[in-house]
């Protein structure tokens, strides 16, 4: 966001900015930035949530569910690590190419997306945290095999430290591009909103000239999923 328009968010008075990791590529700022989560947060229960994620309604009861587990997260819509081909630069087998490089996976693994994650301040988070980040860069330091994505380190740190984990409904982390493989009978609550797929869109406002300007100049001027030249690398 442009610091022009901090002041924005500040006059509510609970807003509280602090500054992420900077690096070139802006995919492994991203992140560094989830990896920083446990010690950057202030609070008991913490609930992240990615900056192209929009909410349709309140999530107050998510705080409730972190009194049952350790860890609040939504499986990934292939949650199989041993298919997670995602994860790979290159076609050969997954699960075995995970392993070689030193991540505690196995056939049972499951691969969660990490655009919405809830956590309390204990010692066994702690030892998550700590153990995602060594995980992370195991990942960072093999990119002639893997590609810069932290799935594959959270797996890993479940399998390792096995916190509490409860695993909340695809309504927590909706992306329209995979409506097709849900099974879900309750309203969406948080769209995860993975370009073409736009906050506007989610909310069903009204398209007004100026979205729609915004809308035609993002798709020349933002890398989306597909095109990002930084997931490539």
């Amino acid at each position: 966001m442009p610091k022009i328009l901090y002041p924005l968010l500040q006059i509510f008075g609970n807003i509280i900015l602090k500054p992420a990791t900077s690096y070139k590529n802006p995919v492994l700022a991203s992140r560094q930035a989830k990896l920083a989560l446990y010690r950057e947060s202030l609070f008991d229960k913490t609930i992240y949530m990615d900056c192209d994620i929009c909410l349709l309604s309140p999530i107050d009861e998510v705080f409730d569910y972190l009194d049952e587990a350790d860890l609040l997260v939504t499986e990934d819509v292939q949650p199989a690590i041993a298919k997670a081909g995602n994860l790979l630069r290159v076609k050969q087998d997954i699960l075995l190419t995970l392993q070689s490089v030193g991540l505690p996976l196995n056939k049972n693994s499951i691969q969660y997306n990490g655009g919405f994650i809830a956590f309390r301040k204990n010692s066994t988070n702690y030892e998550f945290f700590q153990s995602f980040k060594k995980y992370f860069e195991i990942v960072v330091a093999n990119q002639n095999v893997l590609l810069l994505k932290d799935q594959g380190a959270f797996a890993a740190a479940v399998e390792s430290v096995r916190p509490k984990i409860k695993t909340l409904s695809p309504i927590y982390n909706y992306l329209d591009k995979w409506k097709d493989v849900y099974a879900i009978d309750k309203p969406i609550k948080v769209m995860h909103c993975t370009y073409p797929y736009r906050p506007q869109y989610a909310k069903n406002v009204t398209r007004s000239l100026l979205t729609r300007m915004v809308d035609r100049t993002a798709k020349i001027f933002l890398p989306n999923q597909l095109n990002n030249p930084w997931r490539l690398k």
